[in-house]
């Protein structure tokens, strides 16, 4: 069932239900792309709305955590329009 939400939250929601820790979730992200800009730091950036991880890396975070493109770009426009809110 997809998770509706701003996507700062869906990443910690994807990540704590597959039993991730932000390390991990950067160690995957960098062994699937073969980047290793991505970083523990850059993830909890994500997770707190800091930041929004760009297309390149939804794609690679809908493969690493088994969600939707769909899914990931609709979270993405949810905290783009929180921020214009602000």
């Amino acid at each position: 069932m997809p998770v509706s939400g701003p996507i700062s939250e869906i990443l910690a929601h994807l990540r704590r239900g597959r039993n991730l820790t932000q390390d991990d979730l950067a160690a995957r992200l960098h062994a699937a792309s073969g980047n290793t800009s991505v970083t523990r730091e850059e993830v909890s950036r994500w997770e707190r709305g800091k930041r929004i991880p760009g297309p390149y890396w939804r794609a690679w975070l809908g493969q690493v955590l088994d969600a939707s493109q769909q899914e990931l770009e609709r979270a993405a426009a949810i905290e783009r329009a929180a921020r214009r809110r602000h």
